[in-house]
């Protein structure tokens, strides 16, 4: 199958993006080199087109009950204007994907699901919709702007009339932007580097992206790709789906036990309420190379006597600490902060240290 185009494909070949498959999307993986781009969010302000990620709409008085029944959070606790990260657990122990939660009224939410699970995640959540619950998969209507670093308020506001600095952390509002009406401006990202993502219809697409890049200007903003995306969210230690967290990996293991609310009944909390009651056997942990070395997914974790006792899952040159750092199962016992472990690259043992979250302290 071939991959799908972006609204924007041809203004990021003009761009100079390098253009590759990514969850059945053509997307841009860099524009110059992924570590110009990274300290550019880091330190200034960049913008990615995440626009390959899908949206639902669940609307209608039953649309809270779905989502409770589907999702591990507990979407109760959340008011109008206000996003929730989550999870869809399986049935088996194991993640569906993991998703924000968008709460517009009472009867009304925004889902925001991975590409790659756009189908699969659709089909889970539709075979729980017995009571009416109104579903639109508007993926295809939408782009999604992530507008990313610590200038990113100072140039965004430059172009609405919306005051984004009362905008706490994983909230949101719709307002005029960039002149385009009605887009949702939420005060989320990947990145740690503070910021906004931008929901917008296609048809308005470019003259947001134009607007951002006018509006940015004077503070080096740059276009920015996935490969900058991936090293900024390992040093957050943030889980990506199908590396950190998939259909094995249960909730409790990797890490996400704060968004597992056993307050309430949902898709196999039963089975995870005992995984946390008798303890999980193996921990997702972050961990910064000692030794000269670059973690790749799938490379043996071993201990002192080099017994393998995990796996890397996700791993990269850090570009703001200039040292291999990765995320990885690793058996119980070995998972708290300061331990030593060592990763087997090639024919080599190299020490790493199990470090808490975020690997990146700024």
């Amino acid at each position: 199958m071939d991959a799908k185009n972006i609204t924007l494909n041809d203004l990021h070949v003009s761009l100079g993006g390098k253009m590759v498959p990514f969850a059945g999307f053509n997307m841009p993986v860099r524009y110059s080199s992924d570590k110009a781009e990274h300290i550019c969010v880091r330190e200034a302000v960049g913008v990615f087109d995440v626009s390959h990620m899908g949206e639902f709409f669940l609307e209608g008085p039953e649309a809270l009950d779905l989502i409770q029944r589907v999702t591990s959070n507990d979407a109760s606790k959340i008011i109008d204007g206000q996003a929730q990260y989550s999870c869809l657990p399986n049935d088996k122990g194991g993640i569906v994907d993991d998703l924000l939660v968008y709460r517009f009224s009472d009867e009304k939410y925004l889902l925001v699901v991975n590409a790659s699970n756009i189908e699969k995640d659709w089909n889970w959540i539709s075979q729980f919709n017995d009571k009416g619950v109104k579903m639109t998969n508007v993926s295809d209507e939408y782009s999604l702007f992530a507008v990313q670093g610590p200038k990113a308020v100072g140039a965004l506001q430059k172009i609405t009339d919306v005051d984004l600095s009362s905008i706490k952390f994983y909230h949101f509002t719709e307002g005029s932007i960039g002149g385009v009406e009605d887009v949702i401006i939420s005060a989320t990202g990947y990145t740690g580097a503070g910021g906004f993502e931008l929901y917008v219809k296609n048809e308005d697409a470019e003259k947001l992206w134009n607007a951002v890049f006018a509006a940015g200007e004077e503070f080096g903003i740059q276009p920015i790709g996935l490969g900058a995306r991936d090293t900024l969210r390992l040093e957050m230690g943030f889980c990506l789906y199908g590396n950190d967290i998939d259909d094995t990996t249960s909730p409790l293991e990797a890490g996400l036990g704060w968004i597992t609310k056993f307050t309430k009944d949902f898709t196999n909390s039963e089975a995870l309420l005992k995984q946390k009651e008798e303890g999980v056997s193996k921990k997702l942990v972050g961990f910064v190379m000692e030794d000269k070395g670059i973690p790749r997914g799938g490379y043996e974790i071993a201990d002192a006597d080099g017994h393998v006792i995990g796996h890397v899952t996700s791993g990269t040159m850090s570009p703001s600490m200039n040292k291999g750092i990765g995320l990885g199962y690793v058996q119980m016992g070995h998972h708290t902060a300061d331990t030593e472990i060592f990763i087997q690259v090639r024919n080599k043992s190299l020490k790493a240290i199990v470090t808490k979250l975020p690997l990146y302290k700024n």
